[in-house]
């Protein structure tokens, strides 16, 4: 009457399971919507929606909110990926760096909304070369934060067997 007992396999090394593949579909789903709202921001030319030679407050703050979606989708995909929450010193200063990467991209796109930028208060706010390489640093931020993210601790354990 004894029956052998199977080892339970560890939390690490076992497949995804059904919650965390919702939230990482979820977040790619997310993440992709995001990067069709910074297309239109960025480039509303591809959508027949461009209607000014200059990039304007509007523009601007539309590829914002994309990359916002992008950051949100990406931070629920990658920390489904986390099992029980227990991430690495690594991950915590990601997620950390994707948030301040926004940061960073927000007050560089937005320098002469918020007074600070090479344009003078009256006129109309213009993304120039000075706010890009500002975002582009913000995006760059955000993507060291995203890879920092990525659970490379559970290929090796799968790896090993």
């Amino acid at each position: 009457m004894n029956t052998p007992v199977k080892p339970s396999p560890s939390p690490d090394t076992t497949p995804i399971d059904i919650p965390s593949r919702m939230r990482v579909r979820s977040g790619l789903l997310m993440t992709l919507f995001g990067l069709l709202i910074f297309l239109v921001g960025s480039r509303p030319a591809f959508f027949g929606l461009d209607r000014s030679p200059v990039v304007g407050f509007v523009q601007i703050a539309v590829f914002l909110v994309g990359l916002a979606v992008i950051c949100i989708g990406g931070y629920i995909c990658l920390t489904a990926y986390w099992r029980n929450g227990d991430r690495t010193i690594a991950a915590d200063i990601g997620a950390r760096l994707v948030a301040t990467g926004y940061v960073v991209a927000v007050f560089a796109g937005m320098a002469d909304v918020f007074g600070f930028g090479s344009q003078v208060t009256p006129r109309v706010p213009v993304f120039g070369p000075w706010q890009a390489t500002g975002v582009q640093i913000g995006e760059l931020l955000i993507t060291i934060g995203f890879l920092l993210l990525i659970p490379l601790h559970m290929r090796k354990k799968v790896e090993e067997k």
